[in-house]
């Protein structure tokens, strides 16, 4: 396998995607569905179809057939509910038709608006309306949409279901007393220059890859061979610094309109099961390409166009190069900018933002700074065997990120599979094989047998095995404070075969994860209710519970004067059946709250207008805001403070 095609905005795309099919539902089809009781579990559904003129959708292809070369599906529902079974074959009331297909050849098609009717069960609990979506795939020629149309019926026989009183009375919500907490607005500044810096740094890593530093020499050379003076050269340096840092930033823009759909959007995607593991994927492909057994790359004629329109005659071919550059320098870059993208999303989409303009401006300082100075070039490195060295300690550094996407989903879907005792053990395992690889042990591809060793790599290695040592022995609950520097990397503490006794697992054994109960413990003990806003895969909550909450001083603060209520707005544990309902906005918009995730994400949002996590409030008995909530503080003393300040003491 030479090529492997893929696409730097992965994720970009797949939403898009979704939005776009979403958008295309409302113009090119519209369905109508009713129900009508046949006894008290069972209901007719009768489906109204109606196709934009000159489109058709697909129908299923019976499998006896072998002419036929589609294999599309036929308008079928998916509820929200697990009790719901369909009974009886569905029908339609016009048949499909095999006919001649742009895409597929030939395909069963509905040739235009019709209805399809099926019929349900419903056991256990029946809510008044029944949520799902339809899979329906509709075609004009060349042009395809698969679409997903949400759809509520009304169930004659249904009851309401309970809910949750998401939204908190406005009085209980207006500014407290107290000043504790408003420096949370400075902790957000801060966190907004960590994830700038954050994007540097994997900028400057970005620099050091086999893709992007020879290109700092031969572009700067050609800037200053071409240019008509050394002012030109300067200014068209500065020019191509300025392109590449812009095109990272406007890389971020889809995502600020996105963020329009709903305020914890970035949340979702962030900790969705599925696209973690797609990322899971994506890494490890990323790692056998970095480790030489076949190239991953953009398809040349992307990079020929862009190369095409490319020259020094104005700002947009100087523009072009800087996007020749991002596309050429994408099987290096591309790891570093997904690590950077899921890492940022959970802060939304001025983190991501912030995040792409720290990488690109990292990215274009080299450029711009040779352009000005270019006698600076002889002092770089050459290019030779140390950046193919660097690609594979690379490598394994994306083996590494790949199991923590796998990690992800495994946390929020409650799995067991990477609990933190098998994490560590894989990261010593990539730890040792890195280890073995530097001191010439392991030979990858295009390494030569014998060849000499650099004393540097001998170090790195012995840092390396140092490093899987130091990976086994954190394993155990009496050395699990070994490892605090790795907060929200493994899976927490608690999410172990082992278990351990420090102060913040004895912390975790008194949290309450129900709002309704920890309401009435802190009228029953008259404690304020401490709210831990967290997530299974949120990094800063692990910080904090790792290294903030296992002090002893806060620990016992908070078990004394508070009761720890801590929602986790990931969790995909489905809320049960009479529970599950639709909640209105204060936008008007609807949201179905079918999870434990989304029922807590949209408390958090609608309540305190913030979507990051960790977040914590402090609510007293009856439900009144006492201090001005916090997000990541990982100064115990700071900490410790506000909750002091919260508390009234």
């Amino acid at each position: 396998m030479k090529r492997i095609l893929t696409i730097s905005a992965f994720l970009v795309l797949y939403l898009f995607i979704q939005i776009n099919g979403a958008a295309q539902s409302d113009s090119l089809v519209k369905i109508l569905v009713k129900a009508e009781a046949l006894n008290d579990s069972a209901y007719s559904l009768q489906y109204n179809i109606k196709v934009k003129d000159g489109w058709h959708v697909y129908g299923q292809t019976p499998s006896s057939d072998k002419s036929s070369e589609a294999l599309t599906t036929a308008p079928f529902d998916h509820f929200s509910l697990e009790t719901v079974k369909h009974t009886g074959e569905p029908f339609t009331s016009i048949k499909s038709t095999l006919q001649k297909d742009v895409l597929f050849g030939k395909a069963f098609v509905y040739p235009g608006s019709f209805e399809w009717m099926s019929t349900i069960t419903i056991t256990g609990f029946q809510p008044d309306t029944l949520q799902g979506t339809i899979n329906i795939q509709v075609a004009k020629g060349d042009e395809f949409y698969a679409l997903e149309i949400p759809t509520a019926i009304y169930l004659s026989n249904g009851k309401k279901a309970a809910g949750f009183q998401i939204q908190l009375p406005a009085s209980a919500l207006t500014a407290p007393d107290n000043a504790c907490g408003e420096a949370a607005q400075d902790s957000k500044k801060s966190s907004a220059l960590a994830v700038f810096i954050l994007g540097f740094l994997g900028g400057l890593i970005a620099l050091i890859t086999p893709c992007v530093f020879p290109m700092i020499p031969v572009t700067v050379s050609f800037f200053t061979k071409r240019s008509k003076s050394k002012k030109q050269g300067i200014q068209n340096g500065l020019l191509y610094g300025l392109s590449i840092f812009l095109i990272y930033v406007l890389a971020s823009i889809p995502f600020h309109v996105m963020g329009n759909v709903q305020p914890e959007i970035f949340n979702s995607i962030s900790t969705s099961p599925t696209l973690n593991i797609i990322f899971f994927i994506i890494f490890i492909f990323f790692a056998i390409s970095f480790f030489g057994f076949f190239e991953i790359t953009l398809p040349s004629g992307i990079a020929n166009k862009a190369d095409a329109k490319s020259g020094l005659g104005s700002f947009g071919g100087i523009f072009f190069m800087a996007i020749t550059l991002a596309i050429v320098s994408f099987s290096c870059t591309g790891p570093i900018l997904g690590t950077l993208l899921v890492g940022s999303l959970q802060g939304g989409a001025w983190a991501l933002t912030q995040g792409m303009a720290g990488f690109g401006f990292a990215l274009a300082l080299p450029f711009t700074l040779f352009a000005i100075f270019p006698q600076w070039l002889q002092s770089l490195p050459k290019s030779g065997g140390w950046l193919d060295t660097v690609k594979k300690v690379l490598a394994f550094l994306e083996l590494a990120l790949a199991f923590k996407f796998l990690s992800n989903a495994d946390l929020v879907q409650h799995w067991g599979l990477l609990k933190r005792e098998v994490f560590l053990a894989i990261w010593a395992i990539i730890s040792i094989g890195l280890a073995l690889y530097l001191s010439g042990y392991l030979l990858l591809p295009h390494d030569v047998k014998g060849a000499t060793i650099a004393r540097a790599r001998k170090v790195f290695a012995l840092v390396a095995f140092g490093f899987a040592i130091l990976l086994f022995a954190g394993m155990t609950p009496k050395n699990a404070h070994l490892l605090k520097f790795l907060s929200g990397f493994p899976p927490p503490t608690h999410y172990s075969y082992l278990g351990n006794k420090n102060n913040q697992d004895a912390l975790q054994a008194n949290v309450v994860n129900d709002y309704d109960q920890a309401l009435a413990l802190s009228k029953a003990q008259n404690k304020p209710i401490l709210i831990d806003f967290t997530g299974w895969a949120c990094v800063n909550c692990r910080k904090m519970e790792e290294n903030v909450w296992s002090d002893p001083a806060v620990s016992s603060y908070i078990k004394e004067h508070y009761i720890l209520l801590s929602l986790y707005v990931d969790d995909k544990a489905m809320l049960p059946i009479e529970k599950r309902f639709t909640y209105h906005n204060k936008l008007g918009q609807s949201k179905a709250i079918n999870s434990v995730g989304d029922l807590w994400a949209t408390f958090q949002a609608e309540n305190f207008n913030q979507v990051t996590q960790p977040l914590y409030v402090v609510l007293s008995p009856s439900q009144q805001l006492l201090s001005h909530p916090v997000g990541y503080t990982p100064n115990v003393s700071d900490y410790l403070g506000w909750l002091q300040c919260s508390a009234g003491k």
